[in-house]
Formats: structure tokens, C-alpha cells, sequence
């Protein structure tokens, strides 16, 4: 038999874990968007340097030289941040997930009682 209580307990369950994921999920995207600004204003400095740097070189070849130095490094903090950028949204997939991997499995085990119980109640009845 269906019991309010049974399905109040698991509802007010599923609601906290949900909750707990919403802290979590939104300290995880605070983290992010901090990490990203924090790239753009390093990545803005970087530029300016380089622009002072450039303007101040006196032949096309030391102009050249660091130009490619420059955009050497460039694409690596930028492989880098992105690494780490991707890192971080697994992470906060993995934390958004785990209520539901709880709950879920919580479910369907009283789901598959229930289920059994009636099947049993049924065939009980029959005979």
C-alpha cells in the first residue's frame, strides 16, 4: 500500500540533496567565472607589456623574434587556462550529479518493493 509518509520522508530527502547540490553547483560556477576574469586581466596585462615591448624594438627581425615568443607563450597559457577551465566544469558536473546518483537508485529500490509486494499480495489473492 502507498504510504504518504514513506513518499513525504523521500520527497523531503531528494529536496535537501537538491539543495546541497545547488551550493555546490553555485560556489562551482563563482569559482569558475573568478578563474576566468582573473586569465583576462593577467592575459590583458601580458598583451599591454608586449605592445610596449614592440614598440620599443629597433629591426624587423627582434620585432619578429618577439612577436613569436609572445604568441608562443600566449598559446600556452591559453591551452593551459582552458585545461584547467575543463577540469573545473567536470568537477562541477560531477558535484551536480551526486544527488541524483543517490537518490535515484533509492527510487527504484522502493519502487521494486512495492512492486513486489503488490505481485505478492496479487498472486495471494488469486489462490
Amino acid at each position: 500500500m502507498f504510504k504518504f509518509d514513506d513518499a513525504n520522508m523521500f520527497g523531503k530527502d531528494a529536496m535537501d540533496k537538491m539543495l546541497k547540490s545547488y551550493s555546490s553547483t553555485a560556489k562551482s560556477f563563482q569559482a569558475i567565472a573568478t578563474e576566468t576574469s582573473e586569465y583576462s586581466k593577467k592575459s590583458f596585462e601580458s598583451a599591454v607589456a608586449h605592445m610596449q615591448a614592440l614598440m620599443g624594438v629597433k629591426s624587423f627581425e627582434a620585432a619578429i623574434e618577439l612577436q613569436t615568443n609572445f604568441t608562443k607563450s600566449a598559446l600556452e597559457g591559453y591551452v593551459s587556462e582552458m585545461t584547467k577551465l575543463g577540469e573545473m566544469y567536470t568537477d562541477l558536473a560531477k558535484e551536480a550529479y551526486k544527488p541524483v546518483e543517490t537518490v535515484v537508485p533509492a527510487a527504484t529500490e522502493i519502487v521494486k518493493t512495492k512492486a513486489e509486494k503488490m505481485t505478492s499480495a496479487a498472486a495471494s489473492a488469486a489462490a
